[in-house]
């Protein structure tokens, strides 16, 4: 599977490469509506309930390319995101950040990638504020060998 993995990537990494803008390019630097639906199980005092948010996201990709490396970076931030839950009517905001960053040579297969995300669902009052944390990393090496693999995923009341 991780060579699977690995063998996606280096493909991706090709094709994007043969389009790819300028070294350092901004690629997308834009602010869309969203509209997302989260259930929130510490919410409604506990028993949970499903939160329907809405509001801008900005979104940042860069993307770099040397004729050798080749890299990247996402950045994605909901700017006033905001919401009800649907049994209780409260009121709820999403606040929070995600970001990725990956670089690649065109050489040799070593590949990299970082994804950090925070995302937390802020509650009217005490206990039912969600948040959600993932933080993600590959390393592979110039043989195309996973030499770090980490996935740390957390989702909890607050």
């Amino acid at each position: 599977m991780n060579r699977l993995h690995a063998l996606g990537s280096g493909v991706a990494l090709l094709a994007v490469a043969s389009v790819a803008p300028a070294w350092g390019a901004v690629v997308i630097n834009q602010s869309d509506e969203i509209n997302l639906s989260v259930f929130v199980p510490c919410a409604n005092g506990g028993a949970g309930e499903v939160v329907e948010l809405s509001g801008p996201l900005h979104t940042l990709v860069t993307f770099r390319f040397n004729g050798h490396q080749v890299g990247g970076k996402g950045h994605f931030q909901p700017q006033g995101l905001s919401g009800t839950g649907l049994t209780t009517g409260d009121s709820y905001r999403g606040v929070g950040v995600t970001q990725s960053i990956f670089s690649g040579s065109l050489e040799n297969g070593k590949f990299t990638e970082t994804f950090v995300n925070n995302f937390r669902i802020i509650g009217q009052g005490r206990g039912n504020n969600f948040a959600v944390h993932e933080n993600f990393h590959l390393t592979i090496n110039a043989n195309g060998e996973v030499t770090t693999f980490r996935d740390n995923f957390s989702a909890d009341c607050k």
